[in-house]
C-alpha cells in the first residue's frame, strides 16, 4: 500500500528535527503529500523557533499519521481534551507513528496498552511513568508493534521513517533515499547507543 498522504500533528514547542527528519524522508516519495495538522488550525512554533501553519482537523481522515515530541508534550499530556483528539486521529489511522516524547501523548490515549514501544531515553522515566501498561523498551532505536511505530530521541525518527519506507516499499528504495540525503541509516533497531549512555 503506497503512502500517498501523511499527516504530522504539530503543537507549540514541538521538536524541529522530530518533524523535519521524517518530512525529509517521506517527502522524497513520489506523490506523497505531507500535511501539518492540529485541532484548531493555528500556526505552531517549535522549541527552536520554527513556525509552521497547520490545517484544522476534527473528524479523522488520515491513514498515516505522525506525532513528534518536544517540550510541548509535557503540558499536553495533562490536557484531557487534547488527548481525546489525538486518540481519535490515531484510532482511525492504519499507520501510527511517534518520534521521541510523542510516545507520551500516545501512551496517554491508552492505545499503546499491551504493546511494545520506546521513547527518548533522556525523558524515559517521565514518559514511562504516564502509562505502565505499555511494554516499554529501554534499549531500542525504534519499535514496530502492530500498526504502531515508535522511536527514540529526535534523530531516531529518521531511522524509523526509513524503516517504514522499507516496510511499505522496498529496502533498496529506503537505502536510495538515505544515500540521496547523505545519511548513514542505522538499520538495526536494537542498536541504540544512547540507551547505553543514559539508562
Amino acid at each position: 500500500m503506497p503512502i500517498n498522504n501523511i499527516a504530522i500533528i504539530l503543537f507549540d514547542q514541538f521538536e524541529t528535527l522530530d518533524v523535519m527528519g521524517p518530512v525529509e524522508v517521506f517527502g522524497r516519495l513520489k506523490h506523497c503529500q505531507i500535511d501539518f495538522i492540529s485541532p484548531n488550525g493555528a500556526a505552531m512554533t517549535s522549541s527552536q523557533g520554527v513556525t509552521l501553519n497547520t490545517r484544522a482537523v476534527s473528524v479523522p481522515t488520515y491513514q498515516h499519521i505522525l506525532i513528534p515530541g518536544g517540550q510541548g508534550t509535557r503540558p499536553l499530556s495533562m490536557d484531557t481534551n487534547y488527548i481525546q483528539w489525538v486518540k481519535m486521529q490515531f484510532e482511525y489511522a492504519d499507520t501510527a507513528i511517534s518520534v521521541c516524547t510523542g510516545a507520551a501523548l500516545l501512551a496517554k490515549t491508552l492505545l499503546l496498552d499491551g504493546l511494545q514501544a520506546t521513547t527518548n531515553k533522556l525523558a524515559y522515566d517521565w514518559v514511562t511513568s504516564l502509562n505502565q501498561s505499555v511494554l516499554w523498551q529501554p534499549s531500542a532505536r525504534w519499535v514496530h508493534d502492530g500498526k504502531f511505530y515508535t522511536s527514540s530521541g529526535i534523530s531516531a525518527g529518521i531511522d524509523m521513517s526509513l524503516q517504514i519506507i522499507s516496510d511499505f516499499y522496498d529496502v533498496e528504495i529506503a537505502k536510495n533515499i538515505a544515500l540521496r540525503m547523505e545519511y548513514l541509516w542505522n538499520q538495526d533497531p536494537s542498536n541504540d547507543p544512547f540507551a547505553k549512555i543514559i539508562i
